[in-house]
């Protein structure tokens, strides 16, 4: 595994940023622990006494400390139980990742293990002087009221998160970061068009293939080190994936064909690039990041929860990604080395999958609804009236899927013509038209 692999699990793991926290409260401990020994030893003579610690209060000053810290992280872990059980139950498993890797929840938990590992190190290493502490103590009352504030912060963070337009506002802000990045200008070459004549003279080649050693989902691609590593072995690879995609032991990966014979080439460390594990993260997959506005959405409008204006909320939020999606989406298919040669095919997802992944479940389950129903065409009117003709043809066809989801001749006078009313809103800004009556 290389070392940008080794970096992206360390990342995401949820002990990491406290584990950095105690590192930190150990080299702390070493730093408090020598500067007492010096002062004490050149300036003893000189320091006011109200400013020196007794052995005594020392002891009870950290044996306090250890025992606070220890029932704010009760706390706070009581606290994270109960939003992780809200998220299940109401929202959506998969809303879970949110709160857990969010950086203010992490931060908290290791400042937390700063402040016990600090305290009960200082314990331990309580020497026997009756005046010794001057710079522990007074750092242990500095970390504690520290420990104190984060205390508040993450009580205040944690009933946020459970008010769940905070969440859906949260999931909004986080995608559209994720969008901003992926279609970023990147420091390596990308196209949308290459010339065909190469591609197909490379095709009537029969190609390599490098299967995956492993199932799971593929969390995240390293363009850049792949890329480098076609050019290094003179290869043109062809990804038989997509970001988010589970993907079995043994199936293809990667084709790939070699422009010049290399006995050295070792195949396999192209796995090394590509990321897989055992759930879907949005690091690079946009999908799954509206996906969980998505299954939102699905729980608001089943019979047990029957919250429509949560659903209308969803809606709303994935209509102004989409949007954000198509003011930057480009069907980048070819990745080139600085010499402008071709190293690595690989398929996008076309942006009418976006928009059929976005609303079909609740095209499924909230047919029978109908401001549900209205809140989509209208996203999908207004989706079409910034974006050019390319886009408003996908919103169209998808917009018809849609509207045969519903049993118009049935809807009652004034929901015909609500309804009417955003179906023609959405024909005319896709330049189409479109008719039906009521029985």
């Amino acid at each position: 595994m290389n070392k940008s692999k080794v970096w992206i699990n360390l990342r995401d793991s949820f002990w990491f940023l406290p584990t950095v926290y105690s590192l930190f409260s150990m080299v702390a401990v070493a730093i408090a622990s020598l500067i007492d020994i010096w002062v004490i030893s050149e300036m003893k003579d000189s320091i006011p006494s109200i400013l020196l610690t007794q052995k005594s209060v020392a002891q009870t000053l950290y044996g306090s400390m250890v025992t606070s810290i220890l029932t704010m992280t009760t706390i706070s872990f009581s606290t994270i139980m109960v939003v992780l059980t809200t998220y299940t139950t109401q929202f959506s498993p998969r809303t879970l990742q949110d709160f857990m890797k969010n950086s203010v929840t992490q931060h908290v938990l290791g400042v937390f293990s700063f402040g016990f590992i600090f305290s009960l190190l200082n314990l331990f290493l309580l020497g026997k002087e009756p005046g010794i502490g001057l710079v522990s103590p007074l750092f242990t009352v500095i970390v504690s009221i520290i420990c104190l504030a984060f205390f508040i912060l993450f009580i205040h963070h944690s009933s946020r998160f459970l008010k769940v337009n905070n969440l859906i506002g949260q999931i909004r802000i986080s995608t559209s970061k994720l969008i901003q990045t992926t279609f970023a200008e990147k420091d390596y070459n990308e196209s949308t068009d290459w010339d065909q004549t190469e591609i197909d003279n490379l095709r009537e080649r029969n190609p390599e293939v490098v299967q995956a050693v492993e199932s799971g989902y593929i969390q995240n691609v390293q363009f850049q080190p792949l890329i480098q590593w076609a050019r290094k072995n003179d290869l043109v690879l062809e990804a038989d994936f997509y970001i988010g995609e589970y993907i079995q032991k043994g199936m293809p990966l990667f084709f790939y064909w070699q422009l010049e014979e290399n006995e050295k080439l070792q195949i396999e460390q192209i796995t090394e690039y590509v990321l897989i594990g055992n759930e879907r993260i949005d690091t690079q997959d946009v999908e799954f990041s509206i996906q969980k506005l998505v299954e939102i959405a699905v729980r608001a409008i089943s019979p047990s929860m029957n919250d429509p204006h949560t659903a209308t909320n969803c809606i709303n939020r994935i209509g102004s990604l989409l949007v954000e999606l198509g003011s930057v989406y480009e069907p980048i298919r070819y990745y080139s080395d600085d010499e402008q040669n071709l190293r690595l095919i690989a398929e996008p997802k076309p942006y009418r999958e976006y928009l059929y992944k976005s609303f079909y479940q609740i095209r499924i389950y909230g047919k029978h609804d109908i401001s549900v129903m209205n809140g989509v065409i209208e996203v999908l009117y207004k989706i079409a009236c910034v974006h050019g003709h390319e886009i408003q043809q996908d919103v169209w066809k998808f917009g018809n899927y849609m509207i045969s989801a519903i049993d118009v001749e049935s809807m009652d006078e004034l929901d015909f013509e609500r309804f009417n009313h955003q179906v023609q809103k959405m024909a005319d800004a896709c330049g189409e038209q479109i008719q039906f009556k009521q029985k």
